[in-house]
């Protein structure tokens, strides 16, 4: 049996460094091109560099997205690029295109091949041709099941890894091969350049009044007909476990270092139970639920939700099995800041938001759950005492028993 991997998003370096303190097995992240993640800040060659030491030094691989479809002017770009990020030592590449997976095999035979889940593989044929041509693992496309997961393990070879999302938001098409973006705005989703149009809000306009419109509601923040609730299988890893998958990964290369910090602390406490034999005590359940989300789903893991089976509930509103119904936002917790550390019954803080001292506070450390904490007194960069935190950045001083490793989390609970 393969070992069980947690792979964490790293969009930029806080949030590779809140995925290593967190517990990851490994982190996912991209150059300045080729990735699927254009908004994010990325890594430079310099950045990547050092990325791949602070994680090696933690025992903790890199994985490389080179998932683009690059264009003829840019593929000539493609060897030099795989070449630098190999002598920094990068672990594997995730990539889709032919061209660049013949490339990464050719440019960097040092590094493991991954296939991308913009390749859309759901069946073990694909697989299996795929491994003929150096690939050490597959992500299998959002869309498969949890029973032709099963098929697949059992007719690839026993050395190829299967790797799955198991929580964050889902694409509205299938495996993020989506032209609406490119449409409407000009920016290609397959260019890493998405827009999100499927997250917008919209109007509906009768085609002889073009200058009538009528907002169609779902909740007080309007509708959002074509977005999907996010997945989330915190609850669920053991089946996945059983089906064979190897890697367990976390999307989320374009959000915070709290997201990231947070989500894999929850999956790694889980997946540390399961992998015991045990059922993930509540507080680990409760965790995804105080990071801004949309309401959660278990995706296409258990079949189509308008087939009825398995966990999902055939009354939510479907187009072609994927959920689109009360798919807003939902935020419960806010991240106001960070330990730099504790000594002589004294924490040290750095705040990253507005909180008071009368807020409902949390401290989440790493590997461990969360601290009701409720400090009487604050104090600013100046040491004049204060009740309120109002100045992002400002260090503070916090008179505790408590004491928490650095990088630890402080939240508050949204009222």
């Amino acid at each position: 049996m393969n070992k069980i991997e947690l792979l964490a998003p790293a969009g930029d370096e806080e949030c590779l460094r809140s995925a290593l303190d967190y517990g990851c097995d490994a982190v996912y992240l991209a150059g300045k091109s080729f990735g699927m993640r254009a908004g994010a800040k990325n890594f430079d060659m310099e950045g990547l560099s050092r990325a791949v030491q602070l994680a090696h030094e933690r025992g903790v691989k890199v994985h490389l997205t080179c998932n683009t479809i690059p264009l003829n002017s840019e593929i000539d770009q493609f060897p030099q690029y795989i070449a630098a990020a190999q002598e920094c030592g990068v672990d594997a590449a995730i990539a889709c295109d032919l061209g660049v997976i013949a490339m990464i095999k050719e440019y960097a035979p040092k590094m493991e091949l991954h296939i991308s889940t913009q390749t859309g593989v759901v069946n073990y044929r694909t697989a299996i041709e795929l491994y003929k041509m150096g690939a050490k693992r597959v992500v299998l496309a959002r869309e498969v099941g949890l029973e032709d997961i099963r098929e697949i393990r059992r007719k690839i070879p026993a050395d190829m890894e299967i790797e799955t999302f198991v929580h964050g938001a889902m694409c509205v098409s299938f495996s993020g091969r989506c032209l609406i973006s490119e449409y409407l705005t000009g920016r290609g989703a397959n260019r890493g350049e998405c827009a999100q149009p499927c997250r917008w809000g919209y109007y509906l306009m009768e085609e002889k009044r073009p200058n009538q419109f009528f907002k169609v509601f779902e909740d007080e923040r309007g509708s959002y007909i074509l977005n999907s609730r996010d997945m989330c299988m915190i609850d669920h890893l053991d089946d996945l476990i059983d089906a064979g998958v190897t890697s367990f990964k976390i999307e989320g290369r374009a959000k915070s270092a709290y997201y990231v910090a947070l989500t894999v602390n929850a999956y790694r406490a889980a997946l540390d139970c399961y992998l015991k034999g045990e059922k993930p005590p509540k507080w680990v359940l409760d965790e995804v639920n105080k990071i801004s989300h949309r309401p959660y789903s278990t995706g296409f893991f258990y079949g189509k939700p308008t087939d009825g089976s398995g966990t999902q509930d055939p009354s939510v509103v479907t187009n072609g099995g994927q959920y689109f119904a009360d798919s807003g936002y939902m935020r419960d917790y806010d991240f106001v800041g960070v330990v730099d550390g504790c000594e002589d019954g004294v924490m040290h803080l750095t705040q990253r938001n507005y909180f008071t001292l009368s807020d409902e506070l949390e401290l989440l450390p790493p590997h461990a759950e969360p601290i009701v904490f409720k400090p009487e007194k604050m104090f600013g960069a100046d040491g004049t005492q204060i009740d309120i935190a109002r100045r992002a950045t400002e260090r503070l001083t916090v008179p505790t028993d408590i004491v928490v490793p650095p990088h630890t989390i402080l939240r508050k609970k949204m009222n």
